[in-house]
């Protein structure tokens, strides 16, 4: 008997899996040129940009510069965009129609973190070819790569729907999602090395998700799998839980009146 029913529950969290996922595919696939051009413009411009200002990049700098510009194109997609996406769901009452559903608000939010890959993938697949063209580099490709972009981006993303459920109002989400961009891209050791950064601004990065995203990143691309990435993966991990469980626990389906 028991058995069956955690068959029975299998089956019910599948099916709510694969038609959530299916829904924001639809999403994707009925924008997907407004998505590429989204996820790539921003960090293809920094990465441009960087790419005429800087004098003779050293091979390290050159991988933290293109790792860097390959979080950024998940913090645009992953925590800007998403979160303004969903706080625009919240408050058009659109979660009324998913609150009337029996499922859990857990597979919401993982349906939600599946299309913050898709909108990602375009973006990394771009950037990291234009990267190594541009400045003439071999990044190390490592089997580990795809497990630290999955955990790059559940992290991230995390946050942006976490803003997206408790946006009070549309338009303040929508500041607050692009100063977060800001800050986090460039007052983080995203582009740059944490021993850059001034002292205070070295012990607020601990506790951003982006700071050991672009470490694992950088080291990936370089050394391939170590120790250090593991590590990073394993605090990208709890950031992931902490976001389900806040989700989950602490966040309303519905815009309170």
């Amino acid at each position: 008997m028991q058995p069956l029913r955690k068959r029975g529950r299998w089956e019910r969290w599948w099916t709510e899996i694969s038609i959530l996922f299916r829904i924001q595919f639809a999403i994707v696939r009925d924008s997907w040129a407004w998505v590429i051009l989204m996820a790539t413009l921003y960090p293809l411009t920094t990465l441009l940009f960087m790419r005429f200002y800087t004098v003779n990049p050293t091979d390290e700098m050159v991988v933290q510069i293109i790792a860097g510009n390959l979080v950024f194109g998940i913090i645009v997609m992953g925590m800007n965009g998403l979160g303004q996406e969903i706080a625009l769901q919240k408050h058009q009452d659109h979660f009324t129609f998913y609150a009337s559903l029996p499922i859990s608000k857990n597979n919401f939010v993982l349906a939600n973190m599946l299309r913050g890959l898709m909108n990602t993938l375009p973006s990394f697949l771009i950037l990291g070819s234009l990267g190594q063209w541009m400045y003439g580099v071999q990044l190390h490709y490592s089997p580990g790569l795809p497990v630290v972009v999955i955990l790059s981006l559940t992290s991230v993303v995390g946050i942006g729907i976490l803003l997206g459920f408790w946006s009070p109002t549309f338009q303040f989400t929508n500041m607050l999602c692009q100063a977060l961009m800001m800050i986090i891209s460039f007052l983080s050791p995203v582009m740059v090395s944490i021993d850059q950064l001034p002292v205070p601004l070295q012990w607020i990065s601990y506790v951003l998700p982006t700071t050991y995203a672009a470490d694992a990143m950088r080291s990936i691309l370089t050394v391939g799998w170590s120790k250090g990435v593991m590590l990073d993966c394993a605090v990208m991990l709890v950031f992931s839980m902490i976001s389900l469980i806040v989700v989950n626990r602490l966040v309303s389906w519905r815009v309170n009146k």
